[in-house]
Formats: structure tokens, sequence, C-alpha cells
């Protein structure tokens, strides 16, 4: 790995060589997502607690503050919506002179496996990587499943993984399941918790991602179970306290419930 790349994986890992993302690119397919109609805002009282900011470049033109941003992970990838025909029908969306002009440490891109648009996701990616790899840029593959959220077994999951590895990718987000370790094994590089739909409690949230970090994974990309939460910066440190600090999850329960009562 050259000096260059090594670099921005540095800016986007801890030095204990774990992450904390927060995702805002969700308005790319959903449009002006609950507590996310004002992304600048949204992420204002969380940023000291994360790592990196995952957002498509038009929000991190008209939204991030360049003279204090955290690093950025750019999402490279879009072209459908949630109103529109089926959300696996993706292409790249921003070139690589976009990518070296707004400083990104690392960029991001959907592949939808076991789909009708399997190969064109999967060609995105391995296309990104070719793109990327000049330059020094990590590329961060997500598996993503749309609507059909039965995909998320460790089986499934292990195979997008490795795929996505195989064909060039420096980090994998993906979701938390059952048997994670299964996941995390069979992928030789950093494998990232994905959020998915919003839990019902925190403890629900601080207990996925204490057990897949237990079980492999370096870090998490949440966003609605952060941003959405009744005291964002409350579960913010929370997962900080789990993720860098090797907190328990009563530890971690603990300083959400003092934070959010101030």
């Amino acid at each position: 790995m050259d000096w260059g790349k090594k670099n921005r994986l540095s800016q986007v890992f801890g030095a204990d060589g774990k992450c904390f993302y927060l995702p805002i690119d969700h308005g790319y397919f959903l449009g002006p997502t609950k507590k996310l109609e004002k992304p600048g805002e949204t992420v204002a009282p969380i940023k000291q607690y994360c790592d990196a900011i995952f957002a498509t470049r038009g929000i991190i033109r008209n939204c991030i503050d360049p003279e204090d941003s955290l690093p950025l992970i750019l999402r490279v990838s879009g072209g459908t919506s949630v109103v529109g025909g089926p959300l696996t029908n993706e292409l790249l969306t921003t070139s690589i002179d976009e990518i070296i002009r707004l400083n990104a440490q690392a960029v991001g891109v959907s592949c939808f496996v076991g789909t009708e648009h399997e190969k064109q996701t999967l060609g995105n990616l391995a296309e990104l990587v070719n793109l990327c790899e000049p330059y020094g840029i990590p590329v961060m593959a997500v598996t993503a499943v749309g609507k059909e959220l039965e995909k998320r077994e460790a089986r499934f999951l292990a195979l997008c993984a490795r795929i996505f590895a195989e064909l060039g990718a420096s980090v994998v987000k993906t979701y938390w399941c059952e048997e994670f370790e299964k996941v995390t094994e069979g992928c030789p590089v950093p494998v990232v918790i994905a959020g998915g739909p919003k839990c019902d409690t925190v403890r629900e949230v601080l207990e996925f991602v204490h057990d897949g970090m237990q079980r492999g994974a370096v870090g998490v990309n949440l966003g609605r179970n952060v941003w959405q939460a009744e005291n964002p910066p409350a579960v913010a440190r929370a997962l900080k306290a789990i993720i860098h600090e090797n907190l328990s999850i009563d530890e971690a329960v603990k300083i959400h419930d003092e934070m959010a009562v101030k």
C-alpha cells in the first residue's frame, strides 16, 4: 500500500484501528429524510464523537464547513429514487476529478448482489477501484439489499463481503447478523457495521454494535439510529465508548442515560 492510501486510511480510522462513521447520504434516494432535512445542523452536535462523515458531494459542498470538517467518505453511486424503478439500478455519479477536488479521504459505492443489477453494480465497484487506486484513494463497498431485508443473514453477507474484497475494496460496509464472525473471518479487509432500520431502543443499538465488534468488526457506519434518536449526542457518545473505549453495553447505556437527562 502506498503512502497516500495509508495516510487517507489513517484519517478515517482512529489510532486504535477502529472507526465510527456518520452517514448522512440518505437523501440521494430518499429525499429530505426526517431529522436530516438540514444535514449541517444534524451533524454539528454529533461530529465530535465520530471519525468521518459519509455524504454526497452536494451535501458536502452546501452543508459541511470546509474549515471545520471531519474526514470525508464521499458517496459516488446513485441514480435511483424511492419512488422510481428498482433501487438496485445504480451507476457511478462522480468523476475521479471531483473526488480529488473535494479532498475525499475515501469513497463509497453500493453493490446489490443477488439482484438483476448485480453485474452492473459490481462493475461499478471494479471501475471505481480502477479509477481510485492510481491516486491512493480507498474504496468502501456497501452491501445493499434495497427493500429485501430478509437477505441480512451470515451466509449471504459473507458472500458479498468476500466478493467486494476480491474486487479491490479497501473497506466493506455490511449489516450485522447472527454469527457475524462468519462475515468478518471470510473477508480479508476491515468490515464496518451498517445501521439498517431504526431500532426501538438505544440498548438494542448498543447490543448489536457491541456484538459485532466482539465478532471482528472494526467499527460502524450508523445514521438513523444516531440522528433520529431522542438525544443524538448521547447515543453517539455511548457508541464511541463501545467502539473506541471497549466499554460494556451496561457502561455505555449508563453514559447515554447520564447525558440524556442533562
